[in-house]
This record gives structure tokens, C-alpha cells and sequence, in this order.
């Protein structure tokens, strides 16, 4: 069965991860993802130390379903071919640095002569016109710009990095959605997609309550919501749970499941609004009581009542569990001499398969899509 986006051509000129990462959303959509790297390959072909097959694992990550050409794009040679992909394509990604994007010739304004239809995304650290277009951007420095590391880590310590790459994974899926939304126009064009830029959206109600009313954003101790109490996570006799009570139907099923009956009652807990005025006061209970029995009673306990709790797990229980199963997030791609293993697309098609090709060697497709003589 078909997907979404086959027949849909996309050249991808991108290296490490939020430009690769975007290319491969699209790919498991359907879309043929021609990647462009030169000679000496994309640097992510080489950053992880573990090899599976003759894949490196952090290029295996961020690749499979595509096609990979080598172009010199600073040769006449590479230009020219880079024209002849162009005018049977629908889009262009690239995450290069705006300096390189236009001595490349990767823009819309350069690419529309071979084709006025394509669509041009640049994903860069701060927009392809700013004051800062032309620094070095990586997801640490626009975590540490955008105000991310001073709100994540215990108020007590230092500020503190998102334990994965959140900044190129949400630019990623950000060029994504304006791409997407460009092919439904049926238009060319330019989209500019600015890390900084997402970070800052994806401050919302934080941001907003500073814009509006001056209320400035804290870091709680043990990750607890600045609204909602209790929402954060707490210790148990052989773990950690994250509790997030969110309403006050929540908070009677809770008292009334830990036999506290009096909370309810109480002038200082009765409410969303007492909660939050008396923080402190509602933690130290509710830690208390949490503290006395293990993780897994907990959840086998208050999960049946709809409370929201779970368990906080490490990352290698979360690819094993049955849930991960049953959404076929942890997928098999079979490799020379190997079978890579890599997370799934979150996307999930009704009626379509998952498309699970091997990520491509260096220049793999060179010859079938530049036939010699052509």
C-alpha cells in the first residue's frame, strides 16, 4: 500500500542531526529523500564509536529510507548536478550555517531558475536574517540562550541541559510541518526555520505569564510544575513516581485511596488554588505517605483510580516495555551482516506499513540517479 508523501522528491543537503532528522520524517512518510553529501560524508557518518554492520550507529539513527549522492557543491560540476535533482524535486532541506546555504546556492531566490515550484527550508541556529545569523549554533548553546537551561535541574544546583537533543529534534519536526504545509499550498518558496526561534515558541504559557503579567519563571525542586500541586516527581521506598494531580476530582480520589480522608476537609489542601498557595505543606504530606511504599504498588494503586502516575524508568526499560512493543517503537532493519535495530515513526498510518530501508552507504546511489552519459 501506498504512504502519504510517495512520489514526492526531497533533496536533503544536511549533516549530524536536525537537518538528517527532518529528511527522515519524510522518508518514512513516503517521500524519496535524496541526501547530498560531499566527499567526505556527512560528519555524523563517523561521531558514534559503535558500528553495527558497516553503519555507524548515530548516522543509522537519523538516515534510513534515503538515498545518498556525493556532490562537490563548491564545483561547477556539483552545481550542475545539483540543477538536474532539483528540477524533478518538490523541496530542498538544509542545515548548513545561512553563509554556506547561499555561497551553496541552496535558497529559493538561486534554485527557483531550475524549478519555480520547490520549496527551500532552511533549519538554522538563528534564521537565515539576524544579528547573530552567521554564529555557530548547536542544541546546548540555544538551550542556554533561549532561557531552556536556566528553567531545567534542581533549583539548588546549576542549570541544567535536556538529558537528550530536544532543540534539533523540535527544529526538525518544525521544518517538517512548514514543508508539509507548503506542498499543500502547491507553491515554491523560502521557509526559514530558526532553532532559537522554536525554543522561545515552545515556551508558551511560561513566556506568556512574564510577558503579561511580569511573573517570573522558577526552577522547583524535584521537576514540579509551577502551577499544579502536587505535579512533580517524588522519592519511594525503591524509586522514584511522578505524581500529577491535576484537578480536584483527582485530589479526593487520591486522599480518599491513601486513607486521608481530612485533607478534604482541610482549608489548605481542599483546593487547586489552597494547593499551590501551600506548596511546601502539600509536598511534605504527600512525599511522606509516597515514601513508605515501593514505585510499583504506588502505580497499581492509583492508576486504576485515572490518577496520572507512572513510574520514572531509564531509557533502556522504556525500549523494552510491552507499550513500546505494541506501538512498534522499536523497529528491525536488516543490514549487511547485521540487523539494525532503531526507533520507530511515531507517525502511525491506519492501513499503511512501516517503510524500513537501511540507511544509505556513501554514495550509494550515485549511478542510478547520475546515469553515466546523462
Amino acid at each position: 500500500m501506498s504512504l502519504p508523501l510517495e512520489g514526492v522528491r526531497v533533496i536533503e543537503v544536511g549533516h549530524m542531526l536536525m537537518g538528517p532528522y527532518c529528511g527522515m520524517l519524510l522518508a518514512d512518510l513516503g517521500a524519496e529523500v535524496i541526501k547530498v553529501e560531499p566527499p567526505e560524508g556527512d560528519i555524523g557518518r563517523s561521531i558514534s564509536p559503535h558500528w553495527i554492520g558497516p553503519h555507524n550507529a548515530y548516522f543509522a539513527s537519523l538516515n534510513r529510507n534515503k538515498q545518498s549522492v556525493v556532490l562537490d557543491l563548491t564545483t561547477d560540476t556539483g552545481q550542475a548536478d545539483l540543477g538536474k535533482l532539483v528540477r524533478g524535486a518538490r523541496a530542498l532541506i538544509t542545515n548548513l550555517r545561512p553563509a554556506a546555504i547561499r555561497k551553496l546556492g541552496l535558497t529559493y531566490e538561486r534554485l527557483k531558475r531550475w524549478n519555480p515550484d520547490i520549496v527551500c527550508v532552511a533549519l538554522t541556529g538563528y534564521g537565515l536574517d539576524s544579528p547573530y545569523a552567521d554564529r555557530p549554533a548547536y542544541d546546548y548553546v540555544i538551550q542556554a540562550l533561549t532561557g531552556v537551561m536556566a528553567l531545567t535541574g534542581d533549583p539548588e544546583g546549576p542549570p541544567t541541559k535536556t538529558g537528550y537533543s530536544a532543540v534539533d529534534n523540535s527544529a526538525g519536526m518544525m521544518g517538517a510541518v512548514g514543508l508539509l504545509a507548503k506542498l499543500v499550498e502547491g507553491k515554491g518558496g523560502q521557509i526559514d526555520i530558526a532553532m532559537y526561534d522554536v525554543m522561545l515558541s515552545q515556551l508558551n504559557y511560561l513566556a506568556s505569564a512574564w510577558l503579561n503579567v511580569g511573573e517570573r519563571a522558577e526552577r522547583y525542586p524535584r521537576s514540579a510544575h509551577p502551577y499544579i500541586v502536587p505535579a512533580q516527581i517524588f522519592p519511594t521506598r525503591d524509586g522514584w513516581v511522578t505524581l500529577f494531580i491535576t484537578h480536584d476530582n483527582f485530589w479526593r480520589k487520591f486522599c480518599l485511596e491513601v486513607s486521608r480522608p481530612e485533607w478534604l476537609d482541610d482549608a489548605r489542601l481542599a483546593t487547586m488554588a489552597a494547593r499551590r498557595e501551600n506548596r511546601k505543606l502539600v509536598v511534605d504530606l504527600v512525599g511522606g505517605l509516597l515514601a513508605a511504599d515501593t514505585t510499583e504498588r504506588w502505580v497499581a494503586r492509583l492508576a486504576p483510580l485515572g490518577i496520572v502516575v507512572a513510574g520514572v524508568e531509564s531509557m533502556e526499560s522504556a525500549l523494552a516495555s510491552e507499550h513500546t512493543r505494541s506501538r512498534r517503537m522499536v523497529v528491525e532493519i536488516p543490514v549487511t551482516g547485521a540487523a539494525l535495530r532503531a526507533v520507530g515513526n511515531p507517525i502511525k498510518l491506519y492501513g499503511t506499513p512501516d517503510r524500513l530501508a537501511p540507511p544509505p552507504r556513501l554514495g550509494e546511489h550515485d549511478a542510478s540517479l547520475f546515469p553515466e552519459g546523462e
